[in-house]
């Protein structure tokens, strides 16, 4: 599980068939085999760590749902590491599955419009958390298949959703707790037919 928070933004070195290896000097932090870390969002497991490199492999299935297939030399990607019991808990309860892949509209004076699939619509809602690139972010306007999010200064300086463009393409998350109660619905929905 992870907080949303970003630790900062590692850039990407290359791609050896399924293995992804990001440049990870500067960042003196202990990467354990086998330990998990958000990139982009997306939940990996640490399967090489150097002082100078650190390498997860990823699967057919991530690549198919997130943008990490698309990553070019020298793309900044955000990583955090997964919290633990001693961690505070500052942004929002973060799963590192990614979703689905948005848009990005518009981004400009802080802010960010992203269009996102329609059929996760009944699971973003105004001033709720909402995943974009690994960073937990609250919703600041809605639309039918668009959301709003609002960027302070520190959040476009310490991740790389300040280098975002129109048309880039972004990870997205939705809140957890909102997909359980979606499911819920829909699960208790068939049910009371079922029982008609």
């Amino acid at each position: 599980m992870f907080s949303g928070i970003v630790e900062r933004t590692l850039p990407f070195l290359e791609r050896d068939g399924g293995r992804f290896r990001f440049d990870r000097r500067g960042w003196d932090v202990e990467l354990p085999g086998g330990s998990s870390i958000a990139f982009d969002g997306a939940c990996l497991t640490v399967v090489e760590a150097t002082d100078d490199v650190v390498g997860v492999d990823v699967v057919a299935e991530t690549l198919a749902r997130t943008t990490l297939g698309g990553l070019q030399p020298g793309d900044l990607v955000n990583v955090e590491r997964s919290v633990t019991l001693a961690t505070l808990l500052d942004g929002g309860l973060v799963l590192g599955h990614v979703d689905a892949v948005g848009r990005v509209e518009t981004a400009a004076d802080g802010r960010l419009r992203v269009e996102f699939p329609e059929r996760f619509g009944a699971l973003v809602v105004e001033k709720g958390t909402i995943v974009v690139n690994g960073v937990a972010l609250t919703v600041a306007g809605l639309g039918g298949s668009w959301f709003e999010v609002a960027l302070i200064p520190e959040t476009e300086r310490r991740t790389n959703l300040g280098r975002l463009e129109a048309g880039d393409l972004v990870n997205l998350e939705f809140d957890v707790i909102g997909k359980y109660v979606a499911r819920w619905h829909e699960v208790g929905r068939a049910a009371a037919v079922e029982d008609v």
